[in-house]
């Protein structure tokens, strides 16, 4: 059974920081690409930060450059989110996504249930 187990989330003040964690299970993670995406309230998913499978690149959304940081440890089948001065417009839903081929078939999309985060004083 595949899943994809967000935690880390919760209130926050503005300037603060956040870990959030992805747990991963059911599938080969190191097939895998991971991302994280934002979902503000009454807003589309956004792509947040990206990671390859091996993760020797990884791909930032303009607005988070120089605060967040993603990154993975293959050990552990996790793929982390640290955010740093946090400002209430990143305030929503952050998800995980692995996406990535399994048994030779591309296009494989898997998704967490998101956890919530709240920026504000």
């Amino acid at each position: 059974q595949v899943q994809l187990v967000e935690s880390g989330g919760g209130l926050v003040q503005p300037g603060g920081s956040l870990r959030l964690s992805c747990a991963a299970s059911g599938f080969t993670f190191t097939n895998f690409a991971m991302t994280w995406y934002h979902q503000a309230p009454g807003k589309e998913r956004d792509l947040v930060a990206a990671i390859t499978a091996a993760g020797g690149s990884t791909n930032y959304a303009d607005s988070v450059k120089g605060r967040f940081t993603i990154s993975r440890d293959n050990a552990k089948n996790t793929v982390y989110l640290q955010m740093n001065s946090l400002k209430p417009e990143d305030t929503g839903v952050y998800y995980c996504n692995a996406f990535g081929s399994v048994g030779g078939t591309g296009g494989i999309d898997y998704w967490g249930q998101g956890t919530q985060v709240t920026v504000s004083p």
